[in-house]
C-alpha cells in the first residue's frame, strides 16, 4: 500500500510560481510513475504532468514550458514546480501513483492517489 500526501497549495496572482511536493510512504515508490492531474470547479480530473521510473516526463500541452516535475527516490518525493502560473490554472492538485510505472495521462491508470491541495491563480 503506498500513501501520497500533497503540500504546497496556496493563493497567488497571475505570473507567480508555486511549487508542489507530494511525499510518498511505501518501499516501492522508486518503482512507480508518479503523476499530477488537476480538477477545477465542475471539470474532469485533467492531466498535468508525469514522470516514470526512469526520469522520464510526459506534460500537458497547456502546461508545456512552465511547468516541471521531478523526483527524489530517496526522499520518497515528487514534486511540480509551477511558473508563470495563469488563472486556468486555478485547480485541486493531485499526486497520483502507477504501480505498472506507467506515466499515462489517464487517471484510470493510477492506482494511488493524494487528497489533494488547493491552487488558485488570480488576475
Amino acid at each position: 500500500q503506498v500513501q501520497l500526501v500533497e503540500s504546497g497549495g496556496g493563493s497567488v496572482q497571475a505570473g507567480a510560481s508555486l511549487r508542489l511536493s507530494c511525499r510518498a510512504s511505501g518501499r516501492t515508490f522508486n518503482r512507480y510513475a508518479m503523476g499530477w492531474f488537476r480538477q477545477g470547479p465542475g471539470q474532469e480530473r485533467d492531466f498535468v504532468a508525469a514522470i516514470w521510473a526512469s526520469g522520464y516526463t510526459n506534460y500537458a500541452d497547456s502546461v508545456k514550458g512552465r511547468f516541471a516535475i521531478s523526483r527524489d527516490n530517496v526522499k520518497n518525493t515528487v514534486t511540480l514546480q509551477m511558473n508563470s502560473l495563469k488563472p486556468e490554472d486555478t485547480a485541486v492538485y493531485y499526486c497520483a501513483g502507477a504501480s505498472s510505472n506507467s506515466g499515462s495521462p489517464y487517471y484510470a491508470d493510477y492506482d494511488y492517489w493524494g487528497q489533494g491541495t488547493q491552487v488558485t491563480v488570480s488576475s
